[in-house]
């Protein structure tokens, strides 16, 4: 835990001019000001929450402050001083607080949980870590473009317990990364000390295990903290490297104002407030005879003056007044126009050919890995990871042969860490690239949850910046993988809105809907079936060609009864009523997430009857979702009722037996059989 020097802070003002002493002094007497007109407003009950860095604002004042403007931050609770130094209005600001229309994130958001690309900020989520890869992202981008640029991330020394801290300082390191990774040591993680949280004497000394350098400074010392970022940016600009700095610091109030502090021994904040940054730095600013009373007074009248204006275009706006159309139409940035439609060849663009015409017979896996070929050479800025994706060519051979044609930097080997690398993908698309992660199965996307169904499914609606990247899933079962290479996860997606879920069943279709996905600047889950890979064929085109994402095909006509499934449940589906000569009518839907309603309708009405069929476990599966629109909206068509049809409630088995008796091939053959003779 942090203790207190017995002695004043000590300040160097080394070579710095009084121009930059005083404009430091000003940059962290704002935030401070802000603070304290925050906590009469809560006071008053005029705002309902407040995070509180009185006491350590000298980090983010002089760590923004050493970055260039166009250099991102990736910013916690406490961390106004980056709000504030980079100009960020004020009104906007306080109308983000207050949940007004003019804020940041449409009322949707509260406090620092938004970002600003016009001013070089990403905000949090309120779990711990995840920014940290974001920053990866970022950061990897300037390496790929050769900017001479770092990117940024605070973590408070609770968020150093994470897994997603460990990740992104990994791949940070692996990687050479210019990555500064900023960690506010307050001492307390809400009211758990550090000596709960970790046994090592200092939090930098993490970074000794990640092979990356790592400093200690002084986080109330507004001239340690600024000379030594700037002197850490310079560097990592010329030669790109991660850096851990640990900011010894305390937080003079509650986590949040409601907490309190009472967990805090007294002589211990007695001890922290004599170290108090801004009082401090002001006296040693009086005492070299930088700055003069009158322009402490000057300052505070003209930044009093700037927080009142700005409060009252805060207060003197309306409450917010919910719009569904709004509300509804921004989950998802628009589908840029110009995609090219089905089956159709898109036109040529700048160094990149498209043919035309011809076809060739393609596997289901060879479909996958034209269509990431082409999208390769279409987008020069999409840059696909995973593991052993590069000289391996991935557990599946998917891409074989891309490191050599697109290089290292480009196809990229990834270390064991999904939630990092999603995180990365996420950073990417901040500063313009399209990628790719490959799940090597789609079982092991847990361990990437989090990213993707709360930075990269919300980050659309939150604040207004897509997330261009497309999620690669081998999933399903068929080959005696056991329970953790062989589930169909689909469902966990389908229920966030935000992303796309798509699952082809067919070649034609893996290839136009993974082309269609790299088109798409929405996150798009995309699940391809272990067991099609090599199981079946198909002529499609050798050019580019799309295929419309939510539009649902029909896969054979019929006019009994209604099969609506998607990826091997359609190759069941075909299977069953051609055997047994049920003239049926099957709904391959493509698309689960979002559905075509229209299709669904079209089919239901045609044939009145409707079974509901997929690999995925029965409770909680699509198929539940499908069933209760349909009752909903189409009851008054049907001659019978809705009938599903799933894999079992039970993990999926290894033994090919139980495997077997999990799928529900069987159970569809009657209960189709059943459902047409009701």
């Amino acid at each position: 835990m942090p203790t207190a020097a017995a002695n004043p802070i000590r300040f160097k003002k080394g070579k710095l001019s009084n121009e930059t002493l005083l404009m430091l002094y000003r940059r962290l007497l704002k935030p401070r000001m802000i603070e304290e007109k925050m906590l009469i407003l809560l006071r008053q009950g005029q705002i309902s929450k407040w995070f509180s860095g009185i006491g350590q604002e000298a980090i983010a004042v002089g760590v923004t402050s050493a970055l260039l403007p166009d250099e991102l931050v990736f910013t916690l609770h406490r961390n106004l001083g980056v709000f504030t130094v980079r100009d960020v209005p004020l009104a906007t600001l306080f109308s983000q607080w207050q949940g007004k229309k003019s804020g940041f994130s449409k009322g949707r958001e509260r406090s620092f949980h938004f970002g600003t690309l016009d001013y070089g900020i990403v905000g949090m989520i309120s779990h711990l870590g995840p920014q940290l890869a974001l920053a990866d992202g970022a950061a990897l981008a300037h390496k790929l473009k050769g900017e001479k640029r770092v990117a940024l991330a605070f973590s408070g020394e609770g968020g150093t317990s994470e897994g997603d801290f460990h990740e992104a300082l990994n791949v940070a390191a692996v990687w050479d990364l210019p990555v500064i990774f900023v960690v506010e040591n307050n001492g307390y993680g809400l009211s758990t000390t550090t000596k709960e949280q970790f046994r090592c004497a200092n939090i930098a000394d993490k970074g000794l295990g990640y092979g990356m350098k790592s400093v200690i400074i002084d986080g109330n010392n507004i001239l340690e903290v600024y000379n030594t970022l700037d002197k850490l940016a310079v560097e990592m600009r010329k030669n790109p490297h991660p850096v851990l700095v640990e900011c010894k610091t305390f937080r003079m109030r509650g986590h949040e104002e409601a907490s309190g502090v009472k967990y805090v021994p007294k002589e211990m904040l007695e001890e922290w407030a004599l170290k108090d940054p801004l009082e401090n730095y002001e006296r040693f600013l009086l005492e070299e005879g930088v700055l003069e009373e009158g322009t402490v007074a000057k300052f505070r009248k003209e930044i009093k003056e700037e927080i009142e204006a700005a409060w009252k275009i805060t207060v003197s706006e309306p409450e917010i007044v919910a719009d569904l159309e709004e509300e509804l139409g921004d989950v998802y940035a628009s589908v840029p126009v110009g995609i090219s439609a089905v089956g159709r060849s898109c036109p040529e663009t700048s160094g990149w050919q498209s043919d035309s015409g011809s076809k060739s017979e393609r596997r289901y896996i060879d479909a996958i890995s034209d269509g990431l070929r082409l999208a390769m050479q279409k987008h020069s800025n999409l840059v696909l990871m995973g593991q052993d994706i590069a000289d391996y060519g991935g557990v599946f051979k998917i891409t074989q042969g891309f490191m050599e044609e697109f290089g290292k930097e480009r196809v990229r080997n990834t270390p064991i860490c999904e939630s990092a690398i999603i995180g990365t993908a996420l950073g990417l698309s901040l500063k313009g690239f399209k990628s790719m992660v490959e799940m090597q199965f789609a079982d092991f996307v847990t361990c990437a949850f989090n990213q993707i169904v709360n930075n990269l499914a919300k980050i659309h609606y939150r604040w207004g910046v897509n997330a261009d990247v497309v999620v690669r899933m081998p999933s399903g079962g068929g080959v005696g993988a056991g329970p953790f290479h062989s589930q169909s996860n689909e469902a966990w997606f389908v229920h966030t809105p935000g992303l796309k879920v798509v699952v082809p069943s067919t070649p034609y279709d893996a290839k136009g809907l993974l082309l269609a996905a790299f088109e798409d600047p929405n996150p798009v889950m995309y699940f391809e079936h272990k067991a099609l890979y090599r199981s079946i064929t198909e002529e499609i085109p050798d050019g580019y060609y799309t295929v419309e994402i939510g539009k649902a095909r029909v896969a054979r006509e019929g006019s009994a009864v209604s099969v609506i499934t998607y990826g091997m449940g359609v190759h069941w589906a075909l299977k069953v009523c051609e055997a047994e000569g049920i003239d049926a009518d099957i709904i391959d839907l493509r698309t689960l997430l979002p559905l075509d309603y229209e299709a669904i309708s079209a089919t239901v009405k045609k044939t009145n009857r409707v079974v509901i069929l997929h690999e995925d476990t029965l409770t909680g599966g699509v198929g539940g979702e499908l069933s209760a629109w349909i009752s909903e909206h189409l009851f008054e068509h049907l001659d019978a009722p809705v009938k599903r049809v799933a894999g079992l409630d039970t993990p999926i088995p290894f033994a090919i037996p139980l495997e077997q008796n999990f799928m529900p091939l069987e159970r569809f053959r009657e209960e189709v059989k059943k459902l047409v003779a009701f």
